[in-house]
């Protein structure tokens, strides 16, 4: 039970965490007059990934290599068809040219090239395959030129931010340094809590991160996409996913195995073949009924689709 509870402890302080690095962070960089877009496209969208890069880099350096990379998967699963899909539900969602033709399939490159990275014994004949630290540089150069691309939408569309609440500057680094804390105890909370319920169950490790554990470390997107809804604010709701996406894989799968190569178990191919599927779905979702829209009823089928799969995942073990 104290495992149990510990476990979902974890989550809170990780999430808590998060919440506090990015305030603080951002209450900082104002108070020296950067800008809401630099603030935004920087210390916004690295706080919002930094659950699931704290549980990848704990994991990894554990040697439990399955978690690491089904947290990304599963996390990247669970923002389009669960997450997009409530959103979508909360109020349909209106997806701007950019996003379609650029950022979504810029998400879909980032599976298909993790797909090529990991699959060394399919493509190169080797004994295993692995996320070397190669593997990690290169997604890393993909990372930067996201960046890139990011800065260049934004100086043409504007800021788009909300105004960053400034803070006393003591105040600021405390919930600096409290976020860091927070981030790094939920991380073990929630790495060891899942390893001892895979255990307990006779669950895989791979199984725990696709669903558990990848749902827990996207709460930040869920509240952020589903608030963005309800305040009919659709960029920031499919964008804050979208940037997410490719933020996983890119940035923390590449800086993982950039510090520490991640063993790669091959009944993962599945869940990238299906995280590539429903990204070409959320694509030609925008050209289904009303043009360039998410509607109600394909927010309910993505949320039916994913937990089709969660029984999948049940069911495969």
């Amino acid at each position: 039970m104290l495992t149990y509870i510990l476990f979902i402890v974890g989550f809170y302080f990780l999430i808590k965490g998060a919440s506090w690095l990015v305030d603080g962070a951002s209450s900082i960089a104002k108070k020296f007059k950067v800008s809401n877009l630099v603030i935004g496209l920087t210390i916004v969208s690295f706080g919002t990934s930094a659950p699931e890069l704290i549980v990848n880099l704990i994991a990894s350096f554990q040697g439990n290599s399955d978690l690491a990379i089904s947290n990304i998967i599963g996390s990247n699963i669970s923002n389009v068809l669960l997450i997009l899909g409530i959103s979508a539900i909360i109020f349909p969602l209106k997806v701007k040219r950019g996003t379609i033709f650029k950022e979504i399939p810029f998400s879909l490159l980032a599976a298909v090239a993790l797909w090529f990275l990991v699959n060394d014994n399919l493509l190169e004949e080797q004994s295993y395959s692995a996320l070397t630290r190669i593997d990690g540089a290169v997604l890393l150069l993909f990372f930067i030129i996201f960046l890139y691309y990011s800065f260049g939408i934004a100086k043409v569309e504007g800021e788009g931010q909300d105004e960053v609440k400034e803070r006393q500057t003591s105040l600021s680094v405390l919930m600096v340094i409290g976020g860091m804390l927070g981030l790094a105890l939920g991380g073990h909370l929630i790495v060891d809590g899942a390893i001892v319920i895979a255990q307990k169950f006779g669950m895989s490790e791979s199984l725990i991160g696709l669903t558990i554990v990848a749902i827990g470390t996207s709460l930040p997107e869920l509240a952020a996409s589903a608030v963005a809804a309800y305040k009919h604010k659709s960029d920031i709701a499919i964008g804050n996913i979208i940037g997410s996406n490719v933020f996983n894989v890119f940035w923390i799968l590449g800086l993982s195995s950039f510090i520490r190569p991640i063993i790669f178990s091959p009944i993962l191919n599945f869940d990238i073949y299906f995280m590539a599927i429903i990204t070409v779905v959320l694509f030609l979702f925008m050209f289904v009924g009303k043009k360039n829209i998410l509607q109600r009823w394909q927010g309910v089928s993505m949320v039916g689709i994913y937990i089709i799969y969660i029984v999948y995942l049940i069911n495969r073990g």
